[in-house]
């Protein structure tokens, strides 16, 4: 009977809504990005308590993940902590300011502000729900990430959240409404949201999409969309591609061989050498951006009709649990590694290209704690608040302004493809936008704060209330 007794008060403590350890704090931000990082540090500058929660192993996001060659429109308009973080990476090189690093040169200046901010991380922990009172936030409760379960719940306290995710979990699970897709043109009066059938990132006339060329029955070459195409600027639910951000280096004493890795499909990468029998390339810059960092390092990404983009296979990870996620997450880093392995190994890719792939390899001294490969998908877009304010193409241009701007953005209207598809019988890519030409505009305090009836207490700056193609820019 004591026995029984004991296994009945073990499990009533693991339910949730059970004792659980506790957190009070003024500030709470869930998302150890960029943004959460300086969020953090700068709510304790203005003398707050701060909770830190990232439900990775690393923080500052694609940052320090592979993005090191910053895509910036206009350095000019970057000031406060992101400028002083440039400056901080350029005074690791003997510069004045540099906006081209190596992933763990960034991860110790943030690792810098932690510490200066005497911010401690909690790591690995994940959201599970949140705790409101009419449209307040009173608590979030996260989990281990690694031992999921009401046994690992804890609860945050705080008077005000901030949500610096890529994927708006916060924003979502406090019920604020949200986007994940394209817009209709016609939603907020635009030119460039919706399907898009341009010209840019595109694959090259005359590219057969069946297995057997001109045979219909014999199926679609792996990654190819059979449903019809849209109308033009025809909203839907597609989210713009996925891929990593990739670091390698081509210095021998610091190379690390790119190898078949598990769950490799040669098939995945069929169309690459079709689209390479059609438009031969020259050198490697013509199926992947190959962007040079210090160090003799990479930061590598998408370029042209068939890349690193891993095109329509994420439509689920925005709204997607935790294992869905995962399963995508991977599928991505398989097919991003099998991409570099078959460029530099299959015997029917052009022979020069092989070679020059294979001055390349992993970096010794990069994620040496997740074998030498980035801990971060490049999420470019996922859910999107409708918050107090929308930001539009009508913004990007000029057309309309805010008088409540925080920062300035400066960048094109960008967009990866989202869809790969048959169009007259031809491979197509579909979702590339890029449009620049416009000058920096405000970003506004409305555009990063939830609707009022629906919560007061949280701020998005991530994940902020914008259209599809406005989006892209800021």
């Amino acid at each position: 009977m004591q026995k029984l007794l004991l296994l009945s008060l073990a499990l009533l403590s693991l339910r949730p809504g059970s004792a659980q350890p506790t957190q009070t704090v003024d500030i709470c931000v869930y998302g150890g990005t960029s943004a959460g990082v300086i969020a953090a540090c700068a709510a304790k500058r203005a003398g707050k308590t701060v909770a830190l929660i990232e439900p990775g192993g690393r923080v500052g996001g694609l940052t320090t993940g592979g993005l090191g060659y910053t895509d910036i429109g206009n350095k000019y308009v970057i000031s406060g902590m992101a400028r002083d973080f440039y400056r901080r990476v350029g005074a690791h090189y003997g510069r004045f300011e540099s906006w081209v690093f190596e992933p763990h040169v960034a991860l110790d200046v943030f690792h810098g502000y932690l510490q200066q901010s005497h911010i401690t991380v909690a790591y690995h922990r994940r959201l599970v729900s949140v705790e409101k009172t009419g449209n307040l936030i009173r608590a979030i409760v996260t989990e281990d990430a690694e031992q999921p379960g009401p046994a690992t719940y804890r609860r945050i306290f705080a008077k005000q959240f901030i949500d610096c995710s890529y994927e708006g979990d916060l924003m979502a699970k406090t019920g604020v409404s949200y986007f994940v897709g394209r817009e209709a043109n016609g939603v907020y009066n635009e030119t460039y949201d919706g399907a898009q059938l341009r010209d840019k990132h595109q694959v090259p006339d005359g590219i057969d999409p069946y297995r057997i060329p001109g045979d219909p029955r014999s199926g679609l070459l792996w990654g190819i969309d059979a449903a019809p195409a849209d109308s033009p600027g025809e909203g839907d639910k597609r989210v713009q591609a996925y891929n990593f951000r990739i670091c390698l280096t081509n210095d021998p004493v610091n190379r690390i061989p790119i190898t078949k890795p598990a769950g490799y499909n040669a098939d995945h990468y069929l169309l690459l050498l079709r689209l390479l029998a059609r438009r031969p390339a020259r050198d490697l810059d013509a199926i992947m951006k190959i962007d040079h960092m210090p160090d003799h390092k990479t930061d590598i990404n998408n370029n042209g009709g068939f890349s690193t983009d891993m095109i329509g296979m994420n439509y689920d990870y925005p709204d997607g649990d935790y294992a869905t996620r995962e399963r995508i997450w991977k599928a991505h880093e398989s097919y991003t590694k099998g991409f570099l392995y078959f460029v530099g190994h299959d015997p029917r890719m052009p022979p020069a290209l092989r070679k020059e792939m294979a001055q390349w390899g992993y970096p010794k001294d990069e994620y040496t704690h997740t074998g030498h490969w980035t801990p971060q998908l490049y999420v470019r877009e996922s859910r999107r608040m409708i918050g107090e304010y929308v930001m539009t193409q009508a913004n990007c241009e000029g057309r309309a302004t805010v008088d409540d701007g925080i920062a300035l953005a400066a960048y094109t209207m960008d967009s990866h493809n989202a869809r790969r598809f048959v169009v007259n019988g031809m491979v197509k890519n579909e979702g590339d936008v890029q449009i620049g030409g416009f000058g920096p505009y405000p970003v506004a305090y409305r555009a990063i704060v939830p609707q009022k009836q629906q919560c007061v207490n949280l701020l998005v700056p991530v994940c902020l209330s914008a259209s599809h193609i406005a989006y892209g820019s800021i």
